[in-house]
């Protein structure tokens, strides 16, 4: 089942992946809203054509069908719910109810009860994790790039989500900004939800969609005002600079693991302290390795989700019983025991 939702749909159709679309949010926040039971009754229905047994998933919308489909959920979510982002607090109040367990990253700021299980990992390492991910080198013909040159990717946030509400990032003038000075000493190529202004429309990224952690991969720089891809950007070793109005105290617990602890994302609140960092590690020679061994630290440290999840669902519930008996080592998994809140 898929949304369409951002790339979602694109994606799945230049991939070739057969999927059914259950939901196509409103343009309005009000409306996103109020289109979620006829999403979950749609996609309901159409899950009650197979033998399902264990709905799994990110959120709501699999939380409630599997409800009304009398079956159990497993749920995974990263997302944080936090005084700057409110949205998420009415939704977990609304959803926990009906959720039977949650996975969460170990990170992860709030403690939601028995239900919740803490996994040293990153969601995004289901699908960049290098037992699964080897970057291809022949984007940089896509590219016209050649090898060893350098170049920077910028990722700019559409912020039109539910909890995107007064969430800001680069805004028009600073994107100019950035692009002028990161050009002095780099190619620059541009992804973005959204349009951007008329001079910059020839830095925009013309590659295929499966193609993206490619390029992000052999980037020298990553530069991004959203919140995915500034994981994947550390995922990958690609020195990353992250600038929206969700950076401080109130931060998701996966920003700040990334950055105080294994110096893989900066993350900063103010437009020309990033533009400012950004030019210094674009010129840093050495920070694409530095970067690299930080990296390695990082997949030393954390568990292969992917693997996780398979073991999990494969035999659903006795090995959620046989998890929950003993989180901190099971099969050959490495778990934490919950933290304290940062």
């Amino acid at each position: 089942m898929a949304r369409d939702y951002g790339e979602t749909v694109p994606l799945l159709e230049e991939m070739g992946i057969e999927h059914y679309l259950y939901s196509t949010p409103s343009f309005s926040k009000v409306g996103k809203v109020t289109s979620i039971p006829s999403d979950v009754i749609r996609a309901t229905r159409w899950l009650k054509g197979f033998d399902v047994g264990l709905v799994t998933g990110f959120g709501s919308y699999d939380t409630y069908a599997s409800t009304l489909l009398g079956v159990p959920n497993l749920i995974f979510n990263d997302s944080e719910f936090t005084i700057s982002r409110l949205y998420y607090i009415l939704e977990f109040k609304l959803v926990m109810p009906f959720v039977d367990h949650i996975i969460t990253p170990s990170y992860f700021r709030q403690d939601l009860g028995r239900k919740q299980l803490r996994v040293n990992s990153l969601k995004e390492m289901a699908y960049l994790h290098p037992s699964y991910y080897t970057p291809d080198e022949g984007v940089l013909d896509l590219l016209s790039v050649s090898k060893g040159e350098p170049y920077s990717i910028l990722r700019f946030n559409a912020f039109d989500a539910i909890h995107d509400k007064g969430v800001w990032g680069f805004d028009d003038a600073s994107k100019r900004e950035l692009v002028r000075r990161l050009e002095e000493h780099s190619r620059v190529f541009i992804s973005s939800e959204k349009g951007v202004p008329p001079e910059l429309r020839s830095n925009v990224i013309d590659i295929p969609r499966s193609r993206i952690h490619d390029a992000l991969s052999y980037a020298r720089l990553l530069v991004t005002d959203t919140q995915t891809m500034a994981t994947e950007g550390a995922i990958l070793g690609t020195p990353t600079v992250r600038c929206n109005s969700f950076v401080g105290p109130g931060d998701m617990g996966n920003f700040l693991e990334l950055e105080r602890k294994y110096g893989l994302i900066v993350n900063l609140s103010d437009r020309g302290r990033a533009i400012d960092k950004a030019v210094e590690l674009v010129k840093d020679t050495g920070a694409k390795e530095e970067w690299g061994r930080r990296r390695s630290h990082l997949l030393d440290d954390y568990v292969d989700i992917t693997s996780l999840m398979v073991w999990l669902i494969d035999d659903h519930p006795r090995n959620m019983e046989r998890l929950i008996a003993d989180p901190e080592t099971q099969d050959g998994f490495r778990f934490k025991s919950p933290r304290p809140l940062i």
